[in-house]
């Protein structure tokens, strides 16, 4: 019978370890690499094509999130399992919304983990009820997801100066803060207006608050 082949990408030796031990002694399965950032793990999705990714969200190099979304632009077989400490509702949709099949918490029990990598091994979704119930409500609040999206659709250099208005700065003050001219903080907070729709400061601060943006 053809093993489910594994590959598990963690900056962390002894989480990988972890992983590692847990997974080999079980029968079914077989790990085929080891990554420790994210454009190796990308290159070794490309060379061992595994059926299975254990990945964790924070790398270097590349996130598991980007690895994922990247990774299932062209290639749809291999399934991703994300492996986490972080049980933020935006990691999780994030996650969720690139392609991950299951997301599990690092103190999730041996048992658990298993029953993951064989559900997802099937096509399954596989989700602990806490997870499941934080992408229940991602789900049946809009806004969240919304805000989720608009997050990724901001620049950093918007999100910036987002945040700087939502403290009361004037223009001038930011400018000065951020070493740039006036010119250039209002036209950000122009593209800010037209991305979020909203027609002034006070709009655009209430509703970055709403999507959880600053």
């Amino acid at each position: 019978m053809k093993k489910i082949s594994i590959v598990i990408a963690d900056d962390h030796t002894l989480i990988r370890d972890g992983i590692k031990a847990l997974l080999q002694s079980i029968d079914e399965f077989e790990v085929i690499g080891e990554a420790t950032d994210g454009e190796e793990l990308v290159q070794f999705i490309d060379t061992l094509d595994p059926d299975i990714v254990v990945v964790d969200i924070t790398m270097p190099k590349k996130t598991g999130i980007e690895v994922i979304t990247e990774v299932k632009k062209y290639n749809s077989r291999v399934k991703f399992i994300v492996l986490s400490m972080h049980d933020n509702p935006e990691y999780v949709l994030k996650s969720v919304q690139a392609g991950a099949l299951s997301y599990l918490l690092k103190n999730t029990d041996h048992e658990e983990i298993v029953k993951a990598v064989k559900a997802v091994s099937a096509g399954q979704k596989y989700f602990s009820p806490d997870i499941y119930s934080i992408i229940l409500n991602g789900l049946a609040n809009p806004e969240l997801i919304k805000g989720n999206q608009l997050s990724e659709a901001l620049t950093k250099r918007e999100l910036e100066i987002l945040r700087e208005v939502s403290m009361g700065l004037s223009t001038k003050l930011i400018a000065d803060k951020l070493h740039i001219s006036v010119r250039t903080v209002e036209t950000h907070r122009i593209n800010l207006m037209k991305k979020m729709e909203v027609h002034n400061s006070a709009e655009l601060i209430k509703k970055a608050m709403d999507l959880n943006l600053i």
